[in-house]
């Protein structure tokens, strides 16, 4: 299946949870639901390298895992371009830091800013030398940044090009999801009927069963829901965002007539425009460097610093405006 896609021109894979197909068998031969028996299971990496082995090798691709629940040192050995794996692999760490502890991701909590700065430390440092990270803020699994870790009210702007400038500015590839580019923020969604996540509705289901309120769980999706990053993107401030002339699977966020590419590209002081400059910074001014520990430690402040082989640094510095 890889080799059929690879010889129609595509130009690298993005792999799905790729550190669960290695499975830890008991000796009966069944497999419990520990989490242990699956993740990074005893033969992933002799599976990985298979992979690269037989399929990768010699082609110029970009390859991603996603790998829930990876340490830095796993992610160390997937990344590693010795071991002739994959180039980089998606984390989940600094996912789950608004998430209170033994309630997955719907149980809800502030974002304590310290151990976001934290986190995001301890793998730019774990993979300084060996390995490779992917920075990311938005995915189709996760609700819009600006809403979660920023403010997408009066300091939208300000809140997305300080969370852009976090991202781009550190050691790794940088990747932007659909409508990111120009600050799409979560949907005023209502009602649990106004969701079509399976995951959402499934576990909405379930929380009511076990004694949530409705407010409760109301508040839990308008924070967490995928359905959040999967609104049709906002192109124009036209009827329907300019998006379809039919009738969208998800209703669209009604903040589309201001919130929208057109808008954005028309405007020079946009967050469209700021994710622009940044991208020409590192393509003219940066190489692959190294990301310094923070530097400041506490507080709303996070500074870092960026130094590379031609002597040159760059500090990232920013307020996260929730």
């Amino acid at each position: 299946m890889m080799r059929w896609w690879l010889d129609r021109g595509v130009d690298g894979f993005r792999m799905d949870v790729i550190n669960l197909i290695s499975k830890k068998f008991n000796a009966d031969g069944s497999l419990d639901s520990a989490e242990n028996s699956y993740v990074d299971g005893p033969r992933i990496h002799e599976f990985m390298q298979e992979m690269h082995r037989e399929v990768l090798a010699g082609r110029n691709l970009v390859t991603v895992g996603e790998t829930p629940g990876v340490t830095i040192a796993e992610a160390q050995n997937y990344t590693d371009p010795t071991r002739d794996e994959v180039n980089m692999v998606f984390t989940f760490e600094h996912m789950n830091l608004d998430t209170i502890p033994g309630q997955y991701k719907w149980g809800h909590k502030d974002l304590y800013l310290p151990d976001l700065k934290k986190n995001l430390s301890a793998w730019q440092t774990g993979l300084m030398e060996t390995g490779w990270n992917s920075l990311y803020w938005d995915n189709h699994d996760q609700p819009r940044a600006v809403s979660r870790f920023g403010n997408d009210g009066e300091h939208r702007v300000a809140s997305a090009k300080t969370l852009a400038t976090v991202l781009h500015m550190m050691r790794g590839t940088p990747y932007i999801y659909q409508g990111e580019e120009f600050g799409m923020t979560n949907s005023p969604f209502f009602s649990v009927d106004e969701y079509q996540d399976i995951e959402s509705l499934n576990w909405a289901k379930q929380a009511a069963q076990e004694g949530w309120s409705t407010e409760e769980i109301t508040f839990a999706l308008s924070v967490k829901s995928r359905d959040h990053a999967r609104t049709p993107v906002q192109w124009d401030a036209s009827d329907k965002a300019g998006f379809t002339t039919g009738q969208p699977w998800l209703a669209i966020n009604p903040n589309y007539v201001d919130i929208n590419a057109a808008a954005a590209v028309a405007d020079p002081t946009s967050v469209f425009h700021h994710h622009r400059q940044l991208i020409n910074l590192r393509h003219t001014r940066c190489d692959r460097g190294r990301r310094l520990p923070t530097v400041a430690s506490a507080g709303r402040a996070g500074v870092y610093l960026r130094a590379f082989s031609r002597k040159q640094a760059i500090a990232g510095a920013g307020e996260l405006l929730g």
